[in-house]
Formats: structure tokens, sequence, C-alpha cells
């Protein structure tokens, strides 16, 4: 095997390992939930930061992070990575109070953000553009496979084992892959070494995106969180003032403003999320409370949406090599407003193989979408900002699902209130999921035309913008 197959095949079995991580442990810990609280005694509200945190954390760190391995090298970025994700799963897994649980989540997620931030772009940094669809659905496919896998496995380890045996697996797993970066995968990738780190802006961006997500999770909870919510469009607003006159900032807006690819597919990105994250959450919640399933049956339900979705994205990529990424990604989206409509008619009465056929079609449309979107985002950019358009797209990723999850709070309250969940009215739960799947529905349509105008990335050598500094 030469040099450079090499290098390929060893980035690539990284990437995918870590890229299994992260949502794997996601979704496997939402079912310890309930186990946690348990042994802490805690509240539902004090709970609830043990997955908050993570995304905050994971959020606001992608793009500074992302910046950083452009600058100082993706591989070793990506290295300190894992290895703080792993500690962090081991501390988690010790932790002796929801309080310190909470803090080592917030670590993992500072970790996460690294991982995400480097390793789509390390992908990017040595395959070429005709192959990049390929490994990129491979790549996303292992997404999907680590959200599949989260709720079983993490079942069965929580309920033989422990919730502490969720997070000792994930580190286990994650220091074979600190190891196998450290010692098999060869080379260094900085396609802006040499330049300034925008501490800054970093500094500006990390206060307005914890402070905007915060703000916009919790006002429908608690009134005064309006008030943190317009604090972080205008801490976000200076940010974007000052990026626009630093001579190297954390990120370039002009990816945004003189880079129509760029900036519609990561639109499109910010839309999809948005529109179908909350959907596995209200699925749970009809299954199990209005139809009366337990919570396994509900799982392998909701478990025919990941599977196709792992089994159709390496496809997707591929196919995204050949054809317009514009055409696949757009096809997709408008597959998935198809299935968010048939949800808008969801009652007491569908049939589960209605819902589980719907599920698929679901699949179908994330599948068709993801790969091709994200090789429409790394191919649209110059090589020394392939960092900060992996964070970038990342970002778009956590931001979508915090609103995703903002809008079906704000409906719940509405239609249930803040009740306990076996007090609840199921028909006021359909209804209220019907409210939240038209606006989804209509959120996703809006998304099809985000994905239709950005452009076409011609498949082979890629279309890049001249972006200036």
């Amino acid at each position: 095997m030469d040099k450079d197959a090499s290098v390929k095949k060893y980035t690539l079995i990284v990437a995918v390992m870590a890229s299994f991580l992260t949502p794997f442990m996601g979704s496997s810990i939402n079912l310890a939930i309930p186990s946690i609280g348990q042994q802490f005694n805690s509240s539902a509200v004090l709970l609830s930061w043990v997955v908050t945190g993570y995304l905050l954390s994971s959020a606001a760190f992608l793009v500074p992070f992302g910046r950083l391995a452009d600058i100082v090298g993706r591989k070793r970025i990506f290295l300190t990575g894992i290895i703080v994700f792993s500690a962090a799963s081991l501390t988690c897994g010790l932790a002796w109070s929801a309080g310190s649980l909470i803090i080592f989540r917030v670590l993992q997620g500072v970790g996460s953000s690294m991982i995400f931030g480097t390793g789509m772009a390390m992908l990017t940094s040595v395959y070429p553009p005709q192959e990049r669809g390929r490994v990129l659905g491979i790549n996303v496919a292992t997404v999907y496979v680590g959200l599949s896998l989260g709720p079983v496995l993490g079942g069965v380890l929580n309920h033989n084992l422990g919730w502490q045996s969720i997070f000792f697996l994930v580190f286990l797993i994650g220091m074979a892959v600190a190891a196998f970066t450290a010692f098999r995968l060869k080379g260094e990738w900085a396609g802006a070494r040499g330049e300034k780190f925008d501490l800054a802006g970093a500094a500006l961006y990390v206060v307005g995106l914890v402070t905007f997500m915060y703000g916009m999770s919790s006002v429908s909870s608690h009134k005064w969180e309006i008030y943190v919510l317009v604090a972080g469009v205008v801490i976000l607003g200076l940010f974007v003032k000052y990026e626009l006159n630093v001579d190297h900032p954390v990120l370039n807006m002009r990816l945004f403003t003189g880079n129509a690819t760029f900036a519609f597919s990561n639109l499109a990105a910010l839309i999809n999320y948005s529109a179908t994250f909350a959907l596995g959450f209200l699925l749970s919640l009809h299954l199990q409370v209005v139809l009366g399933y337990n919570s396994q049956a509900a799982g392998l339900v909701l478990l025919s949406q990941p599977v196709i979705m792992a089994l159709l994205s390496p496809f997707a990529g591929r196919l995204s090599d050949r054809v317009e990424p514009r055409v696949v990604s757009s096809l997709g989206m408008a597959l998935t407003t198809a299935g968010l409509l048939i949800f808008c008619f969801l009652s007491k009465e569908m049939p589960i193989w209605l819902i589980i056929l719907n599920l698929g079609v679901l699949g179908t449309g994330f599948a068709l979408f993801s790969s091709p979107n994200s090789n429409a985002v790394m191919g649209s950019v110059e090589k020394r900002f392939y960092g900060v358009a992996s964070s970038t797209l990342g970002t778009m990723r956590l931001v979508g699902q915090a609103t995703s999850m903002a809008v079906v709070t704000l409906v719940v309250t509405l239609y249930i209130g803040n009740v306990e969940l076996e007090k609840v009215n199921p028909d006021m739960l359909v209804k209220g999921a019907r409210a939240a799947f038209i606006i989804f529905t209509a959120l996703c349509l809006a998304g099809v035309f985000a994905s239709l105008k950005r452009g076409n990335v011609i498949p082979g050598p890629s279309v890049r913008e001249t972006v200036n500094k």
C-alpha cells in the first residue's frame, strides 16, 4: 500500500470511529437519565442540564477549535479532543453527584467540539474532490449507526451494569481511537499555519452563542429568559461586526457573504435540523403516552428511521460525486417535507405500519440530504478553511437541534402545560404534536428553496469561491 493510500485508509478509520462515539454517547445516555435521577435524587430540571450542558459546550467551542485546528494542525486538535472526551467520559462514570456529572458533561462537550471541528476537515484534506462524497457518506452513515445503537446498547448496559457502564465503554473506545490516531495516522494538515488566532473574536462567539442558545431553550419556561435571548442576539451581532474588521477572524464572514454555496448549504443544514431533530421526541411520547407502547417497543419502532439513514448515506454520498449535490440534497429535503406533512395528521387511529413506513421515508430524505450537503460545504472552500467549514456545519447542526427542541417545548407548554407525564391528556398531546409538525413542515419546505438556491458545485474538481481575508 503506498503512503497516500495508507494515510487515506487510517484517516477514514479514525474519523469513522470518532463519528460513532459522540452520537452514540448522546442517544445512549438519554435512556439512563431516569436511573441517574434516582441515584442522585435529582429534579427533572437539574437532570435536563446533563443533556443541555453537553449541547451548549459542544456548540460554543466548535468554531473556535475548528479555526485553531486550521492554524496549529487538525490532527493535533483532533487527538487532543479524543483524549479530553475520553477522560471526561471516565470522570462522568465516577461522578459523585448530579452537579459533578453536569460539570464533567460540559468538559465532554468541549472534547466533542474538538472532534467534530476536525474529523470531517481531515477527510477533506486527504481525499480528492471526486472521492469526497463517498467518504463523507461513510462518515455520515457511521453517525447514524451510533444513533441507532445508542438506545439499544445503552439500554442493555444501563439495565444490566448501571448507567456508569455507558461512560466506561465510551472511555475505552475513545482511548483506542486516541492510540490509533497517535501511532498509525501519519502526517498533519494545517491550511492556515502561521496565521494569528482571533482570541477576542472567539470569546465573543462563545459568550454570544451560549447566551443565545440558553435563552432560546428556556424562554418558554421563564419570562425573564427573553432578555437573555436578546442579549445573545446583541452579542452575536457585535461578533459579526468585529469579525468583518479583523485580519484573521475566527470565523471568516466573507465565507457567507461571498460564497453562495457555503452560505445556503449551511442555512439548509440549520433548517433541516431545526425541522427534524425533535421528531424522535414527539413520536416517543406519542407511542408511549398516547398508544401505550413500552419503551422497548417504542424504541424498535423508531429504529426504522436511523437504520435507513445508515444504509443509504454512503450511496447518497457517492451519488453527490456524480450528480450536483444541490439536486440530491434538495430531493432529500423535499422527501423529508413530505414525511413531516404526513405526521401533521397524526392521531390515535394512525396505524403503526404507516408510522414505520413514514419513518422510512424520512430516513431516506435525511440520507439524501446530509452526505451531499456536507460534500457541498467542504467542496466550496479553500483548504485553509476546512476546519472552520467543518465546525460551522457542526454548529448549524447543534443550533438546529436546540431550535427544534425549543419549538417543541413552547408548543407542549401551550397545549398541555407544565404537568407530570402521567397526568398528560393524550388528546391534547396529539394536538400539540400536530401543531409542532405543521411548524416543522413549513420550515422544511422553506429549506428546500434554501437548498436549491446554493447553485451548482460541479463533481470532480470543486468550484471554489475566491475568499479574501
